[in-house]
């Protein structure tokens, strides 16, 4: 029995978290490696162990080919059925050979192709943990700040990173912040293993936001039907419920607001309008409106066009800051309908006298035909 084998094996399995069966695959290897530099010559070698005693062979092997490139390594289909009448192109012809002892050199190899893939075996299972969480939140503790990213630690050896584009405007972090972005992707990276991409900007982050800070949109109670965003500035968010008992809007906004201002603050104070989501068109464009007040729409669903009237006092208030509202209550109303010719135009009741004279204007043109 190979003590010395079984005890490596168990080691590093404890130690790591890797299945005992990856570590005596990765021996194998190892040892085949060793048993390559006491050969003067290129050659293939497979190793086989016994999981139970730690004792193992080794066998020298030629790849079956129908010309020989390399003698060392291949053999031609007539050669090898001397030894075996029923082996195929592409099937190997071995002979067992010698052991090696575990020298300091044959140690030293070993060590070297475990770790190697004891790595390849831990980013696999980052991969696993993580791609069960795509679309979800991760939190963590910022570990390294370059010019274009950020990197944090989230767990189970596994590190995050969110590039410039995909922070919030202006947001500034230090090393050892706490940090939250929805995971986006896994990407591969052969000499760094995995990297687990995140995002702040997407509106998939207001809505995990909001699943973990309101009770009944966790449970289910509670709908968000849609999002839009301009990231770090202003978003607007419908929701509803089926429950006549549950107020959705004020399941979200919370006690004094405490519930949208968690999210808000997460979000380096983004601006957020949570309002009622409604089959009816009309309706819901008069939520979308909100903080400001209609006072008449017509929606003419030939054009594809909903015009919105309101006071001129509320007009400020209505297009928002840089336009901000009047476009987030756009996206609102295009999401609604599911189609981006729908349009939404604002003007005050003043405005709207004066296209009804004109409309009416041109009508008495149009009875008065000229002679």
């Amino acid at each position: 029995m190979n003590k010395e084998i079984l005890t490596v094996v168990e080691l590093v399995s404890n130690e790591k978290s890797i299945p005992r069966k990856k570590i005596f695959e990765a021996l194998e290897i190892a040892i085949a490696t060793a048993t390559k530099k006491k050969y003067n010559q290129d050659i293939d070698v497979r190793v086989n162990i016994n999981q139970k005693t730690g004792d193992f062979d080794t066998f020298r092997r030629w790849l079956v080919v129908e010309r020989v490139v390399q003698p060392t390594l291949e053999i031609t289909l007539e050669a090898a059925r001397f030894e075996d009448s029923e082996v195929e192109l592409g099937h190997y012809i071995e002979c067992q050979i010698r052991s090696i002892q575990f020298d300091r050199i044959a140690t030293q190899t070993a060590k070297q192709v475990i770790f190697q893939k004891v790595r390849e075996a831990e980013r696999d299972v980052v991969v696993q943990q993580f791609s069960k969480k795509n679309g979800e939140i991760l939190s963590g503790t910022v570990k390294k700040i370059s010019k274009d990213s950020v990197i944090f630690e989230v767990g189970h050896n596994a590190e995050a990173m969110i590039v410039k584009e995909k922070m919030l405007p202006r947001e500034i972090f230090r090393i050892n912040d706490r940090i939250k972005g929805v995971l986006q992707e896994i990407r591969r990276d052969i000499s760094r293993g995995p990297q687990l991409i995140v995002d702040r900007t997407s509106d998939k982050m207001l809505t995990e936001l909001f699943r973990m800070e309101v009770p009944e949109i966790y449970e289910r109670i509670v709908e968000i039907k849609v999002v839009v965003r301009d990231p770090g500035i202003r978003s607007k968010i419908a929701v509803f419920t089926n429950d006549k008992r549950v107020d959705p809007v004020g399941a979200c906004v919370g006690i004094r607001g405490s519930r949208v201002q968690a999210v808000s603050n997460e979000l380096c104070g983004e601006r957020i309008d949570v309002i009622l989501w409604n089959e009816n068109l009309t309706q819901f464009t008069i939520n979308a409106m909100a903080p400001a007040e209609v006072s008449s729409i017509i929606v003419d669903e030939e054009r594809y066009t909903v015009d919105v009237t309101v006071e001129e006092k509320n007009l400020a208030q209505a297009i928002g800051r840089n336009g901000q509202n009047v476009k987030l209550a756009s996206k609102l109303l295009k999401d609604h309908q599911d189609d981006d010719r729908w349009e939404l135009n604002i003007m005050t009741d003043k405005g709207i006298s004066h296209k009804n004279q004109n409309f009416e204007k041109n009508l008495n043109i149009s009875k008065n035909p000229i002679n």
